[in-house]
């Protein structure tokens, strides 16, 4: 209804005020006698003239003068709101398992296409974090380091094949690049997402020293281990026979996965299928979110001008038409 907000609107309750008094003097002036005449019979014919519709005029303008007032004691102003807003954003390794066992068809259509499409998921949730990842299987590599640039990162991650890399587990040595990869960042919050379904047997680096070294310098460990829990279906090439699928034993190290994220103040998950892979890589977006701090300063301005200057162009009005058009003698 009105363009400004008000400071003090409990002024507001007077203009109530207003219409009775239009009330109140209608009345008074309908009760108030005039001239007296002997007869009024001579004049009966007669018809107002315009004069005579518009008397209450001078009135009208006062009440609009006294309204226009009692805004103006509301204080109008003009809210000019900014907001800062300052994102503290995550440092975050990905690690990635690309060895052959990572073809086993527990997942759909296996686990490293599941690995894959999941953690793409989780860096397109991501808004001011850098991310980076290292693949490895008999030997680490960093694939992409950390970055903003998401379009870039899930492009890398595209471009990972099972296969590329001599075949084998070095989780050890993949810790220690992502470890390196965040020793020298000045983010408050470091963060490692190891993903393997297999155990250490590569490398001439352990976990556990990769995840000391990772505690030292403040870096979180996660872990999670993909594949069902017995054995799981694995397609293998014969040069015989061609395509056949086995059932493999799943061996997956928990004990040491379970140690080497707990150390660091991380945790462990384990993922049967895609949808607890999906779930645990929501829990871990949750549990290291962005800090977002917001400051908001509002500037006023007042505006009570806007209404106090037609008030008393009214009320000059008023007292210009009380004293010559609309004049009553007594």
């Amino acid at each position: 209804m009105f363009p400004y907000p008000f400071a003090q609107p409990a002024w507001l309750w007077l203009l109530l005020a207003i219409p009775l008094f239009l009330g109140w003097r209608l009345w008074k002036s309908r009760s108030e006698s005039g001239l007296q005449f002997s007869t009024t019979r001579l004049a009966a014919g007669v018809k107002p003239t315009l004069r005579v519709y518009l008397r209450h005029t001078p009135m009208v303008l006062r009440s609009l003068a006294v309204a226009l007032g009692i805004l103006a004691l509301a204080r109008p102003q003009e809210r000019n709101v900014t907001r800062e807003r300052f994102a503290e954003g995550v440092d975050i390794m990905m690690v990635l398992d690309t060895s052959t066992s990572m073809r086993a068809e527990d997942f759909r259509p296996n686990r490293f296409e599941a690995a894959r499409q999941v953690g793409a998921e989780f860096i397109d949730g991501r808004t001011s974090d850098r991310v980076g990842l290292v693949v490895f299987a008999a030997k680490a590599y960093t694939q992409a380091p950390l970055t903003l640039d998401y379009n870039f990162l899930l492009s890398m991650l595209n471009e990972v094949e099972v296969g590329v890399i001599e075949d084998g587990t070095a989780i050890g040595t993949a810790l220690a690049m992502a470890v390196n990869r965040l020793k020298d960042t000045a983010a408050t919050s470091k963060v490692i997402i190891l993903l393997t379904d297999g155990q250490n047997n590569r490398g001439e680096l352990s976990p556990e020293t990769a995840a000391e070294v990772a505690k030292t310098i403040g870096v979180r460990v996660y872990a999670i281990g993909v594949g069902a829990r017995g054995e799981a279906p694995f397609v293998i090439d014969n040069p015989f026979v061609g395509r056949q699928r086995r059932m493999v034993k799943v061996e997956i190290d928990e004990e040491m996965l379970t140690q080497v994220a707990e150390s660091t103040g991380g945790k462990y998950f384990r993922a049967t299928n895609n949808e607890a892979l999906r779930e645990i890589y929501e829990e871990i977006g949750e549990l290291e979110k962005t800090r977002i701090e917001e400051r908001v300063y509002t500037d006023y301005e007042e505006r009570y001008p806007y209404y106090l200057v037609p008030a008393f162009l009214l009320l000059l009005l008023e007292l210009s038409l009380s004293n010559t058009l609309f004049r009553r003698f007594p």
